[in-house]
């Protein structure tokens, strides 16, 4: 996220592509990249904040959010919702549902905590104690430098 040939990269490939998508944290380089900059766009829900500083539109309801031909999907498992909405753009419904078939894509998780929104106060804070235990140091001193980033953005473009 704070690679500039990584990212300069990304934007000249977003700017010849016919899609642009991202999964879980994936869009957190998008917007890193400026891609993401006043859309609405999705991400895992640890990193809602992070997505907001970068100049996108937290959609933390959703599963998949588009805009345009940017496409970004939550949490990890979101990623397969994502690879078949994509197939069913780029080679049509029936084939999309017949990739679906192949694969057995019919989920039913045993328990209902799925989204924010689903689970119960405990397991939000549990979930949470659980992901700050597991982020690695060098990747929380990343939010700011991207909060620099996005500040110094602000002032050049005012945007």
């Amino acid at each position: 996220m704070v690679d500039d040939e990584v990212l300069d990269w990304l934007r000249k490939a977003h700017a010849a592509t016919s899609w642009t998508v991202s999964v879980c944290t994936g869009a957190l380089i998008l917007g890193a990249a400026g891609i993401l900059k006043g859309l609405p766009a999705t991400t895992h829900w640890y990193k809602m904040g992070v997505l907001r500083i970068m100049g996108a539109e937290p959609s933390p309801a959703e599963r998949i959010v588009r805009s345009g031909k940017t496409v970004t999907a939550a949490g990890v498992s979101a990623g397969i919702d994502l690879a078949l909405w994509l197939a069913g753009e780029l080679v049509g419904r029936e084939r999309a549902e017949a990739i679906q078939l192949n694969i057995e894509y019919d989920p039913h998780p045993p328990f209902d905590a799925w989204h924010m929104s689903n689970a119960s106060e405990a397991v939000r804070k549990l979930a949470k104690v659980m992901m700050d235990q597991r982020m690695p140091a060098g990747q929380r001193r990343l939010v700011p430098k991207i909060a620099w980033r996005r500040l110094i953005d602000f002032v050049r473009t005012g945007k």
